[in-house]
């Protein structure tokens, strides 16, 4: 076998890109792939409760990163920072590999930028995502302790004054879902339909030739 030469792709991966995601992202990823062809990049996903533990995202990225990098022309991580404190990019530099940018997938979903401008005025609002409206429950209400103790809501959601649910789709169920939620927690409900904002760009970057 011929030896591969010192810095190139690993033989059989030109070409092949990796995205390390969140599996909160699974969906839309893969709707992107989809819609746009991009049938290089693969996709594995670390699981999505990983957000309730921010600490152990990125040791989780790394190690997944380090299993998966003699496979790949490239490596993409499909998190932004979520809660590391910068641990994450810091981390993504030492390793090599670049990650969306962005605090969180409020942000990179409405577009960085946009995001930004609001949160000078929204200090006070709450935001949901097409993921965390399906699994409420699961990720809001039950490990908040909504369920057994629901005098929790206005000591936790008192100083909050709306809920603004970013939508990646056009789906009536998901909005009647997210306007109950908002009148769970009392609060007033705003829907923003935002796409696939800033993923959809940083998906793009990877798909062209690297």
């Amino acid at each position: 076998m011929t030896p591969t030469p010192e810095g190139a792709p690993p033989e059989g991966t030109a070409g092949k890109v990796l995205l390390i995601a969140c599996g909160a992202l699974a969906r839309e990823i893969l709707a992107l792939k989809e819609r746009n062809g991009w049938d290089h990049l693969e996709l594995t996903c670390l699981p999505a409760d990983l957000h309730l533990y921010p600490e152990r995202i990125t040791p989780a990225v790394a190690a997944a990163v380090a299993k998966h990098r003699p496979d790949y022309a490239r490596i993409f991580v499909v998190y932004a920072d979520c809660g590391t404190g910068g641990q994450l990019l810091e981390k993504c530099k030492e390793l090599g590999v670049e990650m969306v940018a962005g605090p969180h997938c409020y942000s990179f979903f409405e577009g960085n930028d946009t995001f930004a401008a609001h949160a000078e005025t929204e200090f006070a609002a709450f935001y949901l995502t097409d993921f965390l409206v399906r699994q409420f429950e699961a990720f809001v209400w039950r490990p908040m302790g909504f369920d057994r103790y629901p005098e929790l809501i206005h000591t936790m959601f008192g100083n909050y004054q709306k809920l603004v649910y970013l939508a990646q789709t056009e789906d009536p169920a998901l909005e009647a879902k997210a306007s109950e939620a908002a009148a769970r927690l009392g609060l007033a409900y705003e829907r923003r339909f935002t796409g696939y904002g800033d993923l959809e760009i940083a998906l793009a970057g990877q798909a062209a030739p690297g």
